[in-house]
């Protein structure tokens, strides 16, 4: 009785704990992206001032943002890429996922991408757990990780669904931390460190494992609780950013810890008339934080919006009043 007691507690206390209002973010200009072939904008990065993507379709190539218009052209950049490692995923998953990319496309499941500061990139495969390094120059390489990271997700309760695994990832300045970002059920974010050759856990790879479920913001036509998650990660002045899609918000977190400091909504605007699709979850999939905002790239699933819209978004919200560094 008293374990079903303090069971249904915790619940209402995850229902109700989105009533504290988050600051809302101001919408200061959104773009359409053409010529993304597989469509699905999943991820975005800042290398060296330029903006790149990836699409969980397309297994052999990156895009080049061209910004110079309103809309913007994605330029494919064509990759070779070598087999993928093992990553210790058990069988149910990998076929699970094999099936997946023989139906929709895209068998690595590209989730997110992020720099280091001499401009290499890094892209996270949802359905490997891999992490693919492409150089500025030089052929792409799979990082070679510790199997124990999975295992390690795994006995924390992450990890264990199939489409519902690394959803984001962030490297440092340095390249030799990446943090790593599990989707839902559980969700939850890891760091593994580089050490020569190899990449591993150090004093350990989870910072954060979450369960729960949380309601959607009111703006969406009908708010429902779903489990909490993340679609992206982003690292600005050495703190970590989560984008928590069903949530439509962003968090800033310590980035030793994953302790939340302080978040922001941008639900006013994503979710005005003309702007909401019919899927009822959030659909923002990419984040790139930078002094003077945010931006975020829209998978839409190849859906259309109200207003007729049905190329990928991606949107750019001004900075908080303060900075992002601002505790209130």
């Amino acid at each position: 009785m008293i374990r079903s007691l303090l069971a249904t507690l915790l619940s209402v206390f995850a229902l109700t704990a989105h009533a504290a209002p988050w600051p809302e973010l101001k919408l200061v200009a959104e773009h359409p992206v053409e010529g993304m072939r597989g469509g699905n904008l999943s991820g975005l990065a800042l290398c060296k001032g330029e903006l790149w993507s990836v699409s969980d379709r397309d297994d052999d190539q990156l895009y080049r943002l061209d910004t110079q218009a309103p809309v913007w052209q994605a330029q494919a950049v064509p990759m070779v890429l070598p087999p993928v490692p093992e990553s210790g995923l058990p069988w149910g998953i990998r076929s699970r996922t094999w099936a997946a990319g023989m139906v929709r496309g895209g068998d690595l499941d590209f989730e997110g991408i992020s720099c280091d500061a001499a401009g290499n990139r890094y892209v996270v495969s949802e359905a490997h757990a891999a992490v693919l390094q492409v150089p500025v120059e030089g052929e792409p390489n799979w990082l070679k990780i510790d199997p124990s990271m999975v295992r390690q997700a795994r006995a924390s309760g992450m990890l264990l669904h199939f489409n519902a695994l690394f959803e984001g990832l962030a490297v440092s300045p340095a390249g030799d931390r990446i943090w790593l970002a599990a989707e839902r059920e559980r969700r939850g974010l890891l760091l593994i460190n580089r050490q020569q050759t190899v990449w591993n856990c150090g004093n350990g790879c989870v910072l954060l494992s979450e369960a729960g479920v949380e309601m959607q913001p009111a703006q969406m036509l009908e708010p429902q609780a779903l489990p909490r998650d993340f679609a992206d990660l982003a690292l600005f002045n050495d703190k970590l950013f989560t984008l928590e899609r069903n949530a439509h918000r962003i968090c800033r977190r310590d980035a030793a810890n994953a302790e939340i400091e302080r978040c922001w909504s941008f639900a006013a605007d994503a979710l005005t008339e003309s702007r909401r699709y019919a899927q009822p979850f959030g659909l923002a999939e990419a984040l790139v934080i930078d002094a003077k905002g945010a931006w975020i790239g829209v998978d839409n699933n190849g859906a259309t919006r109200q207003d007729g819209e049905s190329r990928p978004i991606v949107w750019r919200f001004a900075a908080p009043e303060g900075g992002w560094s601002a505790k209130s």
